[in-house]
């Protein structure tokens, strides 16, 4: 393949560069923003945030791909004095250890959970009414969803899995996910990829005055400003509705790791346990997300993280030195209703050249794993396209 153009120059987007890059393809990638990254992005200044918690899963594709160009980077490893401070809040109180109905060895033995049945009716069936309902909530760590029950079973189960893994399979880049995506796009780079930051496309007729149009193209953005590029109103599926609170607070001894809402979807991580370096000496960061439903406020779910903050960081209005609240409404990756799978999703070819890739197409894995394995898949199919092509001409 001789050129390749790429619209959005996040994960996805630098994994797909890098692909081709190395497959011999001259690529170019148009990103809106002063810099790469999407929502991999780390913020610049004595907090280092990402956009809500973050963390790479051990056991997807691209941890290996990552390893082994050397991208991974180093790790923040978790001292096991802090792995003791995981906190679990069940029936307004937190609690040192999960309940014994929950499940992680029960639902684990209970065989391939149905695609057809969403994973409350089903995990009740077998574990009982609460266990199943402390599961769903348990389970949204890695589905940023109000409601995890009324998903597919098999679509919840996997996530409950790999969130629950014994030994732990979620592992934290040094400095923030920027520091990772700073390695791919020098990595990028040195294989010759060309990365225009603040050049906005708007559609693919735009194309034509950058680099004269031709050869395949990879929208690399959201779903939603993938249907406005493209002009596909098709092209949606569901996604969480989540508020995001990132905390800056001066550090006391004995603040809790984790705290995993077990009464309603909600998750707060003190990122400095694991990575002292993402905030000054003394401070504690903290990033938290509380799903919230199609009626409820971002006041509403602000609320809820508060009442556990109260529970599991006494004093932490005083201590505050800094916070940011926000929602992210569809940016949290895709979730699968009962009777649909990946494959349902927006196909990643959608014909005449053009890819589609991100967390939201019919590509399987776990958050950003859809992204990298969508982003293989559409450099595969084009090189597959060009391949042919040339054999008939």
């Amino acid at each position: 393949m001789r050129k390749l153009t790429i619209i959005g120059g996040g994960f996805a987007g630098l994994t797909a560069a890098i692909t081709a890059a190395e497959a011999g393809t001259r690529v170019t990638v148009y990103e809106a923003h002063r810099t790469p990254g999407g929502r991999a992005r780390t913020a610049e200044g004595p907090y280092r945030t990402n956009e809500g918690p973050h963390a790479l899963y051990a056991g997807g594709p691209h941890w290996t791909w990552l390893g082994q160009r050397g991208l991974l980077g180093p790790l923040a490893p978790l001292p096991p004095a802090e792995a003791l401070r995981f906190r679990f809040h069940r029936a307004g109180a937190l609690r040192r250890t999960p309940p014994l109905g929950l499940l992680r060895q029960s639902l684990r033995t209970a065989g391939k959970a149905p695609v057809d049945l969403d994973f409350h009716t089903w995990a009740r069936g077998f574990a009982g009414e609460r266990a199943a309902r402390e599961a769903a909530a348990y389970a949204g760590v890695a589905l940023f969803h109000h409601d995890p029950g009324a998903l597919s079973a098999r679509f919840v189960q996997e996530r409950l899995h790999r969130a629950a893994a014994v030994p732990p399979e979620a592992h934290y880049v040094r400095g923030g996910w920027g520091e990772l995506i700073g390695r791919m796009v020098a990595r990028a780079c040195e294989m010759g990829v060309r990365i225009e930051t603040s050049a906005r496309v708007e559609s693919l007729d735009g194309l034509d005055g950058l680099d004269g149009g031709g050869g395949p193209v990879i929208v690399a953005t959201s779903l939603p400003a993938a249907a406005r590029f493209l002009r596909d109103p098709s092209l949606t599926w569901e996604s969480g509705r989540t508020v995001l609170v990132d905390l800056a607070l001066h550090g006391r001894k004995g603040d809790p790791f984790v705290i995993s809402d077990l009464d309603a979807p909600g998750w707060i991580e003190r990122f400095t346990a694991q990575d002292p370096s993402l905030a000054p000496a003394g401070h504690q960061l903290i990033q938290a997300q509380f799903p919230i439903g199609p009626g409820a406020t971002g006041a509403d779910g602000v609320a809820h993280g508060e009442r556990l903050l109260d529970l599991g960081f006494p004093g932490w209005r005083e201590r505050t030195v800094w916070r940011r609240d926000s929602v992210a409404q569809g940016r949290t990756g895709a979730v699968d209703r009962p009777g649909t799978t990946w494959r349902d999703r927006p196909a990643v070819d959608r014909g005449d050249g053009v890819y589609l890739v991100g967390d939201q197409v019919a590509a399987p894995g776990v958050l950003s794993e859809v992204s990298f394995t969508s982003a293989v898949e559409a450099v595969s199919l084009a090189l597959r396209a060009d391949h042919l092509a040339a054999r008939h001409a």
